[in-house]
């Protein structure tokens, strides 16, 4: 153990910091108790649910879309045994779409405004479809990848999930993965809040994991949330996977992504085939979407751009639905529709209403899927926003679209950090009806659709905008739930060395930095909010030293804080830390 200093600076207001002592404890104990109130309906056995969704599978990326090099029977299977939304929308990158998606609102409303830099934590306070349904009796369970939240009370398991299986933050091999490192063979993952390292390829895992739940019987219907982080970035693929389409002729990165598509599949095949054998079939809603478009160029149809694009081809995706009895098969709706349609539709499809608290953006699509006419008559006309871009808040007409029936207004650039400046603010107008592709620019021809879409448009940011203002959630620190609590620089905000934005309960803490190591002897600096005022802690870090222990039992007062611990060269260079592990010492044994 190394030693810490203490160093004092400036008082802080004593009675400011008692206040906050009791809003920390106040939202603790909210966050512990609170449960969404669901009124139940009458009606018929409510179904079982299994919500399938890929990360960075591309629309172009299954048999059924055209693509003749890739393998995906069983998932070609499923859009000929239901129904598939061919003009299905989600967000153009993936914690904003899984936010829409388990909430029925748009991701500006939840706090969720990108994929990482603490920019993809979503409020507790926001109602999942898994709280919904488990309030009505459902077991339930995920698998995978949440992405919204890796601390208490943002974590799946705080969220209406009765069973969690998770790897931190938004994908393994990132900055989420525990001190002990990661890979998508045998991974470390997140099982109810508790880590421990599982065996097999993580897809593989996830599955395994989801057969097992549900296998469970227990009189209870289910919904099981399988959410596969591959084909995703690092395209680490299970050996031999990527095998047959080396042999066909593919460039390493789309053999390893088709050889990682194509485990997927042969897992919902095994998925499926549990449900059949256990005679569920009939009673389960099985539903597949992926949550943009692909990472890299390869075959996405006709069309345009990929992943982070609003174009078509970033935020059109598959969404494949079976109901056996209750869904016709081989349907294709060529109706607009989009992420915060399914938890709607599925309360609608399970019998359940949601809270009257609970506002949704997203439409109940049930009427569309169970009935005879293709065309949107169960629907009324309306416009589908989306827009996500790097940076803590999000800006007015940056990458940003509009979709209705026919026309779509698109302002394509600013999705990067740094391009702002540079960035024409260019809004285009396509007529997808007869521009598919989206290749002709109809905004000087048609000047009023592109300003009525425009005005659409700002009025629907303002009134997002105002749910929250962008204000980003807090993780709660020295709770029972979590402890002790590890923040890894998946949740850090700003540019190195960055901060955490936290709620400190009061008591007596352990604080731990982990940090790369180095070969020169450095400082290691974080400021705490004690009772005599802010205090600064500081150590000494010798030559490739790699944690540093800085308070033993220090006592802090409550409330809202911002952490940001630094390591310091010779030189006066400072830098953020890998970790900060926070350990209330006073909290009693469970």
């Amino acid at each position: 153990m190394l030693d810490a200093t203490t160093r004092s600076t400036q008082p802080r207001r004593t009675a400011s910091r008692v206040a906050f002592a009791l809003a920390a404890l106040c939202l603790t104990n909210l966050a512990i108790a609170a449960e969404p109130t669901v009124v139940r309906t009458p009606g018929a056995k409510r179904p079982n649910v299994v919500l399938i969704i890929t990360d960075d599978q591309g629309w172009g990326d299954l048999g059924c879309h055209g693509n003749e090099r890739i393998r995906t029977p069983h998932l070609d299977r499923l859009a000929t045994d239901g129904l598939e939304m061919t003009r299905f929308y989600v967000s153009p990158v993936c914690a904003p779409t899984r936010a829409s998606l388990l909430t029925g609102r748009y991701n500006y409303r939840t706090g969720v405004v990108d994929t990482y830099r603490g920019r993809a934590m979503m409020h507790a306070d926001e109602v999942t479809l898994a709280e919904m349904l488990s309030a009505a009796g459902y077991r339930t369970g995920i698998f995978g990848k949440w992405h919204l939240g890796d601390n208490y009370p943002l974590r799946a398991c705080d969220q209406g999930f009765a069973e969690s299986l998770v790897h931190g933050g938004g994908g393994i091999v990132q900055a989420a993965d525990p001190p002990q490192g990661n890979h998508y063979q045998d991974p470390w993952l997140w099982r109810n809040g508790h880590l421990e390292q599982t065996h097999g390829y993580c897809s593989d895992v996830y599955t395994d994991a989801a057969i097992d739940f549900i296998e469970h019987q227990s009189g209870r219907p289910f919904f099981a949330y399988l959410a596969f982080n591959c084909p995703h970035l690092p395209l680490e693929v299970r050996a031999g996977d990527d095998t047959p389409y080396r042999a066909a002729g593919l460039d390493d990165v789309t053999a390893k992504v088709y050889g990682m598509v194509t485990n997927i599949d042969e897992n919902i095949g095994r998925l499926l085939d549990v449900l059949d054998e256990a005679r569920l079939a009939d009673d389960t809603i099985v539903i597949f979407l992926t949550d943009n478009g692909p990472q890299q160029d390869r075959y996405n149809g006709q069309m345009r751009g990929r992943k982070s694009s609003v174009y078509d081809g970033g935020i059109r995706v598959p969404l494949l639905v079976r109901w056996p009895g209750r869904l016709e098969r081989g349907r294709k709706l060529d109706v607009v529709a989009a992420h915060i349609d399914i938890t709607p539709t599925l309360l609608a499809a399970c019998d359940v209403a949601a809270p009257s608290s609970v506002r949704f953006d997203g439409l109940n699509l049930l009427p569309l899927w169970t009935g005879n006419d293709a065309q949107p008559s169960a629907l009324p006309d309306r416009t589908i926003f989306i827009q996500t871009h790097r940076g803590d808040v999000p800006e007015l007409g940056r990458n940003c679209t509009a979709i209705g029936p026919r026309w779509k207004l698109v302002q394509g650039v600013g999705w990067r950090e740094g391009a702002l400046a540079d960035r024409e603010k260019k809004f285009e107008l396509f007529d997808l009806l007869a521009d598919p592709r989206e290749e002709h620019d109809r905004a000087t021809a048609e000047p009023t659709v592109l300003a009525d879409l425009k005005r659409q448009y700002e009025a629907w940011f303002h009134d997002v905008e105002g749910t929250r203002h962008f204000a980003p959630p807090r993780i709660l620190v020295g709770t029972p739930r979590e402890n002790p609590t590890l923040l890894t620089r998946q949740e850090c905000r700003g540019d190195d060395p960055g901060h955490w934005l936290v709620e400190i309960a009061p008591g007596h803490y352990d604080i731990k930095l982990i940090v790369a190591p180095a070969a020169a002897e450095r400082t290691a600096t974080i400021s705490l909010p004690q009772s005599a005022g802010e205090a600064m802690l500081a150590a000494t870090l010798p030559a490739n030293a790699t944690e540093v222990l800085l308070a033993r039992g220090v006592e802090l007062v409550g409330g809202p804080f911002a952490l940001a611990p630094y390591i310091e060269s010779r030189a006066g260079a400072r830098t953020g830390v890998r970790y900060l592990e926070i350990h209330r010492t006073d909290l009693p044994a469970e």
